[in-house]
């Protein structure tokens, strides 16, 4: 615990991340946060089970910290500041991808439909409630019209219950769900953002992602400890030196496994990929979750592992389309990986699009 500017700082004292202007002028907006968390009372926890959490009437609301909006252009910086909030908070806290939790929410609300509740958003709202006073949300994203229905009445019952809200978007909120099905539906949302949380762009010129990955090498042969380090490299550039996690990625009642994720960055071995039985939708929400995927150790392709080479092509299939910067070290160069055998005709066309991928402009624009 502590103020994020304390976390900045020692971060950038190590050489962890390098110092940014703009990152630093809205450090205070962090630090406000967490002082009026550190001041304000618990709130009194409901009664356990469900019984409880449903309560007849209406609870009286619970003060909580004003939160904040930090919206501004992919690789500033923002993820890395999400992960100090967390770290900070003297409170219950929770850093999560909001893409992530409104899937665990959609999972609440049919099991809430299943028992057959009337009110299915306002039950999953206080289970969350109960478990935290602070949320940290990264990269607030509404495509989803499920989403967009349901986001304004859940986060009322989040924001009656005390809880504070810290969230990052590459867009205004304004921008949010623009253009969607029934937008004028989702409009009370924004003003609900525009009461409870602090907006502030983090308008920074420089962006952490670009340097070696972006117009630098982003494929490596061989496969070897230099490589190794090559990737690490970029890895602690693209996310302004955060330490590696696992993360799951999760999807209609089944998850698969990443050996590191930063933001909207992560990091996994081939064989963690293309090692296990996924398949196009698997690697879709994949591609949406990022704008970066670092592979390890991507081998010759051939009889001999022919059902991962048919994984790994859908992979790059799913990337290519989503526009991810890929990052990778290999056996060989990509029309060198697969020459011989059944499927290294059709992998030609996938050696040319991890050709393309190397360019200095491949990878999202904008937000």
């Amino acid at each position: 615990m502590g103020k994020v500017s304390e976390l900045y700082r020692q971060r950038v004292a190590e050489g962890r991340i390098r110092a940014d202007a703009a990152q630093q002028a809205v450090l205070p907006q962090l630090d406000r946060v967490i002082g009026d968390l550190a001041v304000l009372p618990a709130p009194a926890r409901p009664r356990s089970g469900w019984r409880g959490l449903l309560g007849r009437g209406q609870a009286a609301p619970v003060e909580g910290a004003k939160g904040l909006y930090l919206w501004g252009g992919v690789g500033r910086g923002k993820s890395m500041l999400m992960d100090l909030m967390a770290e900070a908070a003297p409170v219950p806290a929770r850093r999560v991808h909001f893409h992530e939790f409104m899937q665990e929410i959609q999972a609440g609300l049919e099991a809430a439909r299943r028992r057959g509740e009337q009110d299915t958003v306002r039950p999953v709202a206080l289970e969350v409630a109960a478990q935290v006073r602070l949320l940290c949300f990264d990269e607030m994203q509404i495509t989803d019209i499920a989403d967009a229905m349901i986001v304004g009445r859940l986060f009322q019952v989040l924001f009656d219950r005390g809880v504070t809200v810290v969230t990052t978007s590459n867009r205004a909120p304004e921008e949010l769900y623009k253009n969607g099905l029934n937008r004028q539906l989702f409009l009370p949302f924004i003003d609900l953002i525009r009461q409870r949380m602090a907006v502030v762009c983090l308008d920074s010129q420089t962006d952490h992602r670009q340097g070696r990955a972006q117009g630098g090498q982003v494929w490596f042969v061989p496969a070897d400890a230099v490589a190794h380090q090559a990737l690490d490299a970029i890895w602690d550039e693209a996310t302004g030196g955060a330490a590696p996690a696992p993360a799951e990625i999760a999807m209609k009642g089944r998850s698969f496994s990443l050996a590191a994720m930063a933001g909207r960055v992560a990091r996994a071995g081939f064989w963690e990929l293309c090692g296990q039985p996924l398949g196009p939708a698997d690697y879709l929400e994949l591609a949406s979750r990022v704008d970066m995927l670092l592979i390890d150790a991507v081998p010759r392709l051939g009889i001999s592992n022919y059902n991962e080479a048919k994984r790994f092509v859908t992979l790059i299939d799913a990337l290519y389309e989503a526009r991810v910067r890929l990052v990778a070290s290999a056996a060989d160069e990509p029309e060198q990986l697969y020459n011989e055998g059944e499927g290294s005709f059709e992998f030609e066309r996938t050696a040319s699009r991890l050709r393309e991928m190397q360019d200095a402009g491949w990878g999202r624009q904008g937000g």
